[in-house]
């Protein structure tokens, strides 16, 4: 799979940059749930919490095709 990705032209930095995008997204999700009623908050926080997971997902994604891209130059 990810060399099927990488030969698709995915780069490591966009699944770094796909990372850190989800960690800023958790944290902008989990400022508005506080700003909800007390009914509707759990959800929120729990949207969050599922956005947080895919952080590390995608750092280990962008360190496999940086692996990969280290392969074809070397």
């Amino acid at each position: 799979m990810i060399k099927k990705l990488s030969e698709m032209g995915v780069k490591s930095e966009y699944a770094y940059m796909a990372g850190f995008a989800s960690v800023a997204f958790t944290w902008v999700s989990w400022l508005v749930s506080r700003g909800k009623p007390t009914d509707s908050r759990a959800q929120s926080d729990r949207w969050g919490l599922f956005v947080g997971e895919w952080a590390p997902t995608f750092f280990a994604i962008g360190t496999a095709l940086r692996l990969e891209e280290q392969d074809k130059e070397g």
